[in-house]
């Protein structure tokens, strides 16, 4: 009888499609790419992969953040076939609505790239009970540490942006009493004086309704993955911001 011969290991591999956002797509020339790795392999590993070809990517490391479809996700979680994996820099923190989340309490949470409607965001959130509304509007100035800006764009990672928002927006409805919140961003150019977000809260009283909008922006400009480029006469640049501390140390 003859000996049997070992089989061969068959390596399996896993495809995973890629995406690049503000600055981190500038560098890497492409918005999406989609990489071939060994099964087993982590979030860590594909950024790696990426980081050897693209070395600034390794510069960035401590402050880009990864996403796997469409969640914030620890660099040490297995990637799997079919993911869609994020690579985000620090955010900066902003009619048809491209994104939209309207949730069973009347909450809105939308992204445009037409001019934002301000009346009509804060008409939608009235109730009889309710005895003060709060809006806050971002706009766009025209100038950055004395440097004459010329106009803004605003990019971002849409469908996991809203549903940032969405939970942003219902965490603060349940620490707050308010009746309803929304927040809408404006995507695309914009010109010095436009708006590029609204927060607006209704609530019975008016001392929630100022923490509730102030700690909407706030958590805005940490948590959802939207970036901005300011255009100047001389040049542009992705504007630096952070990420929240509980997503940097997942």
């Amino acid at each position: 009888m003859g000996s049997r011969r070992p089989s061969a290991t068959i390596a399996i591999i896993v495809r995973v499609k890629v995406l690049f956002f503000g600055m981190l797509k500038d560098v890497a020339g492409r918005a999406a790419d989609e990489v071939e790795m060994p099964e087993g392999a982590t979030l860590g590993d594909v950024f790696d992969h990426y980081a050897a070809s693209y070395p600034r990517f390794r510069e960035y490391s401590g402050s880009i953040v990864l996403a796997r479809n469409q969640e914030f996700s620890s660099r040490a979680e297995a990637a799997a076939a079919g993911d869609e994996i994020a690579f985000m820099p620090p955010v900066s923190g902003g009619s048809g609505y491209v994104q939209r989340i309207v949730d069973e309490a009347g909450n809105l949470f939308a992204l445009t790239r037409d001019e934002i409607d301000a009346g009509a965001v804060k008409g939608g959130l009235l109730q009889g009970r309710d005895g003060a509304l709060t809006v806050f509007e971002g706009v766009v100035r025209n100038n950055t540490n004395g440097r004459p800006t010329e106009r803004l764009e605003y990019e971002c990672y849409e469908a996991m942006a809203v549903k940032m928002m969405a939970r942003i927006g219902k965490e603060i409805s349940e620490a707050h009493e308010i009746s309803r919140i929304a927040m809408v961003h404006r995507l695309g150019r914009m010109e010095i004086g436009e708006t590029s977000v609204v927060i607006a809260v209704a609530a019975p009283h008016r001392k929630p309704a100022f923490a509730a909008a102030l700690e909407g922006i706030n958590r805005l400009k940490k948590l959802v993955p939207i970036w901005k480029k300011e255009y100047f006469a001389d040049g542009e640049v992705w504007v630096d911001g952070e990420w929240d501390d509980g997503v940097l140390n997942q």
